[in-house]
């Protein structure tokens, strides 16, 4: 039984027992084993966002995914994030909390604190991408957790949802996060990624699937070039088949690759 450990100790904003769904969660994989990396004692980790358009999670994207990076010597955790009829704030706190948490914690996990990725699929990659650039340097507010910062120092967007612009975007996923919402265009902005790059967004490596009928892959493309227009440094790669929802794309050849070359890029930051 992997260890898993609430994000809020003492209550979690937003939460509603009507909804039948646990509190949001962290699942370690932290414990490296015959992968720690020699000279290596502070690796740095990956938090893991699996996708589902924000009504479920999906467990291919999760477990199999921290258990890749485990096996390139990077500590990893899949984030059990709060889904439908949960919506923007709720879902999107979960995002910075994990951030925050796993930071406060670094000395007991064991992990860099100014080397922790975020990576998300799909929707999860939607979060992922409000994680990167929506961050704060810490809250005046709650307790001693909520005052770290939740800035992510590298990010991994797999077919993710950036844009809620109505032509590149998946609609459930947007209504999902929207619900709700007093303003929904002004919001929908605010949930639009690429509109929110600045100097101070994160590293990101980002891969889709020139194939993907569900979230087309302009999303990945509109983000690489706000990053391009900010000098952030960021790695892109497009591959040619494929549909949406392909996990670590096992026994695709070229497209089975991208965790490899994730993990190198991370590697390469210093994780």
């Amino acid at each position: 039984m992997r260890k898993k450990t609430k994000l809020w100790e003492n209550g979690t904003p937003y939460f509603e027992p009507s909804y039948g769904q646990e509190e949001p969660a962290l699942v370690h994989y932290t414990d490296l084993g015959r992968y720690a990396r020699e000279g290596v004692e502070r690796p740095g980790c990956v938090i893991v966002f699996p996708g589902g358009g924000y009504g479920c999670r999906a467990d291919y994207e999760g477990e199999p995914v921290a258990e890749m990076f485990n096996t390139a010597g990077i500590k990893s955790f899949v984030l059990e994030y709060r889904l439908s009829p949960y919506h923007y704030p709720a879902i999107t706190d979960d995002a910075h909390r994990a951030v925050r948490w796993v930071r406060y914690h670094a000395d007991e996990l064991g992990v860099d604190p100014d080397k922790i990725a975020v990576l998300g699929f799909s929707a999860g990659g939607h979060l992922a991408s409000t994680a990167l650039t929506l961050w704060d340097r810490g809250l005046d507010t709650g307790d001693e957790i909520d005052r770290v910062s939740s800035r992510p120092d590298a990010g991994i967007l797999c077919y993710a949802v950036i844009s809620f612009e109505d032509r590149w975007t998946h609609d459930g996923t947007k209504e999902a996060m929207l619900r709700e919402a007093e303003d929904p265009e002004t919001l929908s902005r605010m949930m639009t990624g690429y509109f929110n790059v600045n100097d101070e967004t994160p590293p990101m490596f980002l891969w889709h699937t020139a194939g993907d009928n569900c979230v087309p892959s302009q999303n990945s493309l509109l983000m690489a070039k706000e990053l391009a227009d900010r000098r952030i440094p960021y790695e892109l790669h497009v591959f040619t088949e494929g549909d949406h929802g392909i996990g670590l794309a096992t026994g695709m050849a070229g497209n089975e690759k991208w965790g490899e070359l994730a993990s190198i890029w991370l590697q390469k930051l210093g994780f």
